[in-house]
């Protein structure tokens, strides 16, 4: 069962997280040709991500890693692991 909020740990995953926040990625739980995807677009672990903004009707999302934008949808999203900054 997914939660709506970062555990006590301060890690969840990037499609759970509001514009205007910063993370860390940890982990991409992707496999195959999506892995390889999301790692060639820069979603690597420990890359800082922030979020951008969402579409109007909220998916996809806008992110920012390694200096440029990318969008993504929630469900691609929900495969990323992150730490949120200052955790």
């Amino acid at each position: 069962m997914k939660s709506n909020s970062a555990d006590h740990t301060g890690i969840t995953s990037l499609d759970h997280l509001e514009p205007g926040c910063r993370s860390r990625i940890i982990g991409i739980r992707a496999f195959g040709s999506l892995r390889k995807r999301m790692l060639a677009m820069g979603m690597v672990p420990g890359a800082e991500v922030d979020v951008i903004r969402a579409a109007p009707l909220g998916d996809p999302v806008e992110y920012r890693v390694k200096g440029y934008c990318l969008s993504l949808r929630r469900a691609e999203a929900g495969l990323v692991e992150v730490a949120l900054e200052g955790q």
